[in-house]
């Protein structure tokens, strides 16, 4: 190997080691719900002679111990700080991270595998917050998380529309015409078409956008990019070979702020959903009285109820508070036409856009 491949694998290797340096410390930070406190002696220095055990020929025992105490002792300090726990479904750098950094800055990012688990540590206490993803301006409403949303208790006490800057990333920085396979989840090869066409770059599906960046960074195929958002290229050490590749016109996300207890406040959107009879007028008698008393809806979506099919839930948006008059008269005329309506959460409504 000469110099240059030397160094390339280095820095593949280091890149790797910071990667997993992070989930450690995501995991550890997590570990703190369980733990009556934050030092356990007995754990560290069963972790610490395990190190000391492992015959590694260039890295000696001293060494190991000196590198893991030095983790262990930064594991302590996170568990220390008073760092809310902010799940998302996905890897590290997807989109929806992107809206926890704008929803809960300066807190700890918990990635979970399904949309179920943020909903569920969230619900059992595991995890403080939860930031789920809605609906999108080009694909629509996310099936399965409204599906969640139908049957928890948790509140929905923030939102923030995410614009979606698909990125072409590579490990190094290199020319286009030298790429030959771009990675990245099916959803964003769909809306990157024109461009990889153009580009002669061959399509391979990954079951995430951040995570073809991260597995990218981590095995450093040849020839190979992957498109994610700008946020994966600064955790994962990438370059931006080209930005704002999508075909189509503007693309955003909204994701909501979930939490086990309502927003402490006054909030100017609100969320519901309710359902009535599959019946002529019956929905249109419910959205007259919203406009009768001058409320202002942001959206409306429906699902059919899996409980009863040909039935639906629908899902309303709309501009206000539980707690003003105009609007808890609605819901009283609504509970006099035998409507059942669950409230999500009254919240501050993102002022971005």
């Amino acid at each position: 190997m000469k110099l240059d491949e030397i160094r390339q694998r280095i820095d593949k290797i280091d890149r790797e080691l910071l990667v997993l340096l992070q989930e450690r410390m995501s995991l550890a930070i997590r570990s703190k719900k369980f733990k009556s406190a934050v030092v356990d002696p007995g754990r560290e220095e069963v972790v610490l002679s395990r190190a000391e055990r492992m015959n590694l020929a260039l890295v000696q025992s001293s060494f190991a111990r000196q590198l893991l105490g030095t983790i262990i002792a930064e594991s302590r300090r996170l568990q220390q700080e008073d760092l809310r726990l902010v799940a998302f479904q996905g890897e590290p750098g997807a989109y929806s991270e992107v809206a926890c950094r704008r929803l809960v800055p300066g807190h700890a990012f918990i990635p979970c595998m399904e949309f179920v688990h943020v909903f569920e540590g969230v619900q059992e206490g595991y995890l403080d917050l939860g930031v789920v993803p809605v609906e999108n301006s080009l694909e629509g409403a996310v099936t399965q998380v409204n599906d969640l949303l139908t049957t928890t208790d948790l509140k929905v006490i923030g939102e923030v529309r995410v614009a979606v800057n698909h990125c072409l990333l590579a490990t190094e920085a290199v020319d286009v015409r030298d790429l030959r396979v771009v990675y990245s989840h099916p959803q964003a090869l769909a809306q990157c078409q024109r461009f990889l066409i153009q580009n002669k770059l061959e399509a391979r599906p990954y079951y995430d956008t951040a995570g073809a960046a991260k597995m990218l960074a981590r095995e450093n195929p040849r020839a190979a990019a992957a498109i994610a958002s700008p946020l994966c290229a600064e955790l994962y050490d990438m370059e931006i070979v080209a930005q704002g590749i999508a075909d189509g016109a503007a693309n955003s996300t909204r994701f909501l702020l979930l939490s086990r207890q309502p927003y402490q406040g006054r909030g100017d959107k609100t969320s519901i959903i309710f359902a009535t009879a599959h019946q002529a007028g019956r929905l249109f008698n419910v959205l007259r009285l919203f406009a009768e008393a001058d409320i202002n809806l942001t959206r409306i979506a429906s699902m059919p109820l899996r409980s009863d099919p040909g039935n639906y839930s629908f899902f309303l948006d709309f501009e206000g508070d539980m707690g003003d008059a105009h609007v808890t008269k609605v819901f009283k005329q609504l509970d006099e036409m035998g409507i059942a309506v669950k409230c999500l959460g009254s919240y501050p409504a993102d002022q971005s856009s």
